[in-house]
C-alpha cells in the first residue's frame, strides 16, 4: 500500500465543508498531518464560534498520526493565511499535498500525488502536482495524466524546493512586464495581456490572492503542472460562504471527484499539452485567442486539402 504523502489542511470557519475533507484524509491515514487556520474577523461575531468549531473537526484524529497545528488569533486574510501556512508546512516536510477545506478528494488522490511527487523529485521541470482536471467530458488522452502550464490549486502537492520560489510581492514582475518573456511562454498576445492585467494587480497589491503569485512563480521558473486525467478533487464550497469561488469559474463549479486507474501510465515526454491549455484558457478564464493577421493571407494561398487540415487542426485547439 502506498504511504500517503503529510498533508496540509487549510480551514477557517466552515466545519460542515472541512468534515466532508476530513471524511477523505482519515480514509487515507497520513502519518503526518499539518493542520492551517486562520483567525475570525473582528466585525463577523459568528466566526469565532464557527472557527472553533472548524479546528474541532480538523483536529479529530483517531489513527496514528503526528499532527501539527498553526491558528491563528487574529484574522490575517486570504492571501496571507493561505501562503505563510504553506511556508510553514514546507519548514517540517521536503513534499506534501495542500487541500483547503471545500476540496473534497477522491480517495485515488492521495497515491495518484505520493507517485508523482516521487517520479518527479528534483526534476526542475515539474514544479506542481495537481488534482484537477477542467477538461470537455470525453477528452482522451494517452497516459494518465498531462503537463500544462496552468497549477490548478483545488488540491495540489508540491516540493519544498519549488515553494521557495514564491513571493507574494512579485518583485521580479517590474522587469519581466517590459520583456517578451510573458508572451513567449503562453504561446500568444491575448493570454499575455490577460496575465499581465493580473500581474500588474498582485504587484500593486490590489487583490488578496496567494495564487496569482504562485502562478506567477511557477511561470518564472518555466515549470509545468501534472494534471490528471480524470478530475480528481470536486470543489463544495462554491456559495455566499465563499471568499472567491460565490458564482464559480466557468464551466468548473462542483465537478465530481472520479477514480483514476492504476497502475498509473506515465506520459512518455515531459511536454506541455497546448490542446488542453487552449481550452482552460478560452473556456476557464474567458480568454479568446485570435490568429494574427498573417494567418488568413497564408491560408488562403494553401490547397484546399492543406486547408482542410488546417482547419482541423484549429478545431482541435478550439475543443
Amino acid at each position: 500500500m502506498t504511504q500517503t504523502p503529510p498533508i496540509l489542511l487549510l480551514i477557517f470557519n466552515r466545519p460542515d465543508l472541512t468534515e466532508k475533507v476530513m471524511e477523505q484524509i482519515r480514509a487515507a491515514e497520513p502519518s503526518r498531518l499539518f493542520i492551517g487556520a486562520d483567525g475570525p474577523r473582528a466585525d463577523h461575531p459568528d466566526d469565532v464560534e464557527r472557527c472553533e468549531w472548524a479546528r474541532e473537526v480538523a483536529t479529530r484524529v483517531e489513527w496514528d498520526c503526528e499532527v501539527h497545528t498553526l491558528f491563528r488569533d487574529e484574522n490575517l486574510g486570504l492571501k496571507e493565511a493561505v501562503s505563510s501556512a504553506i511556508t510553514w508546512f514546507f519548514e517540517h516536510v521536503e513534499a506534501g499535498i495542500i487541500l483547503e477545506d471545500d476540496c473534497v478528494p477522491h480517495p485515488t488522490f492521495f497515491p495518484y500525488c505520493a507517485e508523482l511527487l516521487e517520479r518527479y523529485r528534483g526534476d526542475e521541470r515539474v514544479r506542481v502536482i495537481s488534482g484537477n482536471n477542467f477538461q470537455p467530458p470525453g477528452r482522451t488522452y494517452d497516459a494518465s495524466y498531462y503537463f500544462s502550464m496552468y497549477n490548478h490549486c483545488w488540491g495540489w502537492a508540491t516540493w519544498r524546493n519549488a515553494w521557495g520560489s514564491y513571493d507574494g510581492t512579485i518583485p521580479e514582475w517590474s522587469d519581466l512586464k517590459e520583456t517578451p518573456w510573458l508572451q513567449g511562454w503562453l504561446g500568444s498576445e491575448a493570454e499575455a495581456a490577460y496575465w499581465a492585467e493580473i500581474f500588474d494587480r498582485v504587484y500593486q497589491e490590489q487583490v488578496d490572492s496567494w495564487a496569482y503569485p504562485w502562478t506567477f512563480a511557477c511561470w518564472k521558473e518555466h515549470g509545468l503542472t501534472a494534471l490528471p486525467a480524470v478530475n480528481l478533487v470536486s470543489n463544495i464550497g462554491f456559495g455566499k460562504g465563499a471568499t472567491h469561488t460565490r458564482n464559480g469559474d466557468a464551466g468548473t463549479p462542483h465537478r465530481p471527484a472520479d477514480a483514476i486507474d492504476r497502475p498509473l501510465r506515465h506520459p512518455h515526454a515531459i511536454i506541455r499539452n497546448y490542446r488542453a491549455d487552449r481550452y482552460t484558457s478560452a473556456n476557464h478564464f474567458g480568454i479568446q485567442i485570435t490568429p494574427p493577421p498573417w494567418h488568413r493571407r497564408i491560408r488562403n494561398q494553401m490547397p484546399e486539402p492543406m486547408r482542410r487540415t488546417l482547419r482541423h487542426l484549429v478545431d482541435s485547439f478550439r475543443n
